[in-house]
């Protein structure tokens, strides 16, 4: 079984960058190198990796609370790209906790890239 080690993303400014992944994640970054301008976040089993180099991609982090992190961030002027929605419902755990509703949002990080952050949370009935 294959797993995800690292993702990249583009970074132009890897001071501003650390700064807001840092905050974001509420962890300071595990490495950097520099030159030539690498810096990585330990995101569980994976790396998340920061450089100029990289292409901007977008990526999808948990949170503990989709529409609490929004409010967080909002009043950090962090862009808010879509605003915190339920996406599906898992009825079983096939692609996530059964029982529970998926929350999402989208924000704009430091460098311009797209950013989704994930939440579950019991369905309401």
């Amino acid at each position: 079984m294959s797993r995800i080690v690292q993702v990249a993303q583009h970074a132009d400014d890897l001071d501003r960058a650390a700064a807001f992944y840092e905050q974001l994640l509420g962890q300071p970054p595990t490495a950097r190198f520099d030159p030539p301008g690498l810096l990585f976040f330990t995101l569980g089993d994976s790396r998340l990796l920061l450089e100029q180099a990289a292409p901007s991609a977008t990526i999808y982090l948990e949170v503990d609370d989709v529409r609490a992190s929004i409010e967080d961030l909002r009043a950090r002027d962090v862009p808010i790209e879509g605003e915190p929605h339920v996406i599906f419902q898992h009825t079983n755990d096939s692609l996530g906790p059964a029982g529970t509703d998926e929350w999402m949002a989208f924000i704009r990080d430091s460098e311009g890239n797209l950013v989704g952050l994930v939440s579950h949370s019991l369905t309401e009935r």
